[in-house]
């Protein structure tokens, strides 16, 4: 059974109008070229302009920015309307300010949005994390998955299509659907954690893992903790959920209770699994020195999994 019962996290919200009507407009580039309001989002590869002036916060170009007047409009890509105002992405080729061909604003810098995330206003995190994935969601798809010939962009940056006669296959932006999920006992006292070896020393966090063809959330999420961790699932609700674009995953936020609570771990997956107590995890979440791990990172949905189980 899924049922909806939280509010947005990181990267999600109701931070744009996107507008998509206008994306069929074969005017909307010279409209947006013309307004003087319109505003530009920079991004180069999986690094995005932000300003560093007073407070983190994305860079807001405008069409009087120097920088305008030499980027080319296959570049650009109709965003929808943030903060009231028309937005566009500027996408750039990787290290292209590296090797001098632009000049970056005075005050700005790219960053990698993942570190970046947690010090940023929310709808500036959340328009940037959808900038991203339209930039990297292109990068993979620039010839046709069917002929191989070249794509080009189309309804302003949200479609590839094949440029050879008699192919014309149209592809659209794409998310991997993945389950992220918190198990508690029979009791609700305890959580089942996982910790993957390449993560930081001490580092626990929720069972994840993408899901199938032809499978359903819930089904994922019971597959997913079986296989990872040997713990068998009963009753599957859904919480929340989160884009995360690093590179294009949704991750479908869900809370199942043990009917088993012995452990066996996939070792191809996992380090370590344990059952962490209430307590245990608040010390975590406080980062008190007494924490027997460390916690998953603030943007991370499988933090406000924990926070809300501890806050019920």
């Amino acid at each position: 059974m899924l049922r909806v019962s939280n509010g947005p996290t990181l990267f999600s919200g109701s931070f744009l109008d996107r507008r998509a009507e206008l994306r069929d407009d074969p005017e909307w580039l010279a409209v947006a070229r013309a307004d003087p309001n319109t505003r530009y989002v920079l991004s180069e590869g999986a690094r995005q302009l932000v300003s560093v002036a007073a407070g983190m916060d994305v860079a807001l170009l405008r069409n009087d920015d120097p920088l305008l007047s030499v980027v080319h409009d296959r570049t650009l890509t109709l965003l929808g309307w943030f903060r009231g105002e028309r937005t566009v992405l500027i996408e750039l080729p990787t290290d292209a300010v590296a090797q001098g061909a632009l000049e970056l604003p005075s005050a700005t810098e790219l960053r990698e949005l993942r570190p970046l995330a947690p010090l940023l206003p929310a709808d500036s995190a959340s328009l940037l994390a959808y900038a991203r994935a339209l930039v990297l969601w292109r990068a993979r798809h620039q010839y046709c998955g069917v002929c191989g010939a070249p794509n080009a962009q189309a309804r302003a940056g949200h479609m590839m299509r094949c440029t050879r006669p008699g192919c014309g296959t149209e592809t659209f932006p794409r998310l991997d659907p993945a389950i992220i999920v918190l198990v508690t006992d029979a009791t609700g006292e305890r959580a089942l954690l996982g910790r993957q070896a390449a993560w930081p020393a001490g580092r626990y966090s929720t069972i994840a893992g993408f899901v199938e063809p032809g499978e359903s959330l819930e089904q994922a999420v019971v597959r997913e903790v079986e296989e990872e961790t040997g713990v068998r699932v009963g009753e599957v609700s859904y919480d929340s959920s989160q884009p995360w674009p690093f590179p294009s995953s949704l991750m479908l936020g869900c809370r199942a209770e043990a009917e088993s609570e012995e452990i066996t771990i996939d070792t191809a997956e996992l380090e370590d699994a344990r059952w962490f107590t209430r307590d245990d995890v608040a010390a975590a979440l406080a980062g008190s020195p007494a924490a027997t791990f460390q916690p998953p990172p603030k943007a991370a949905i499988a933090r406000t999994l924990l926070e809300r189980w501890l806050a019920a």
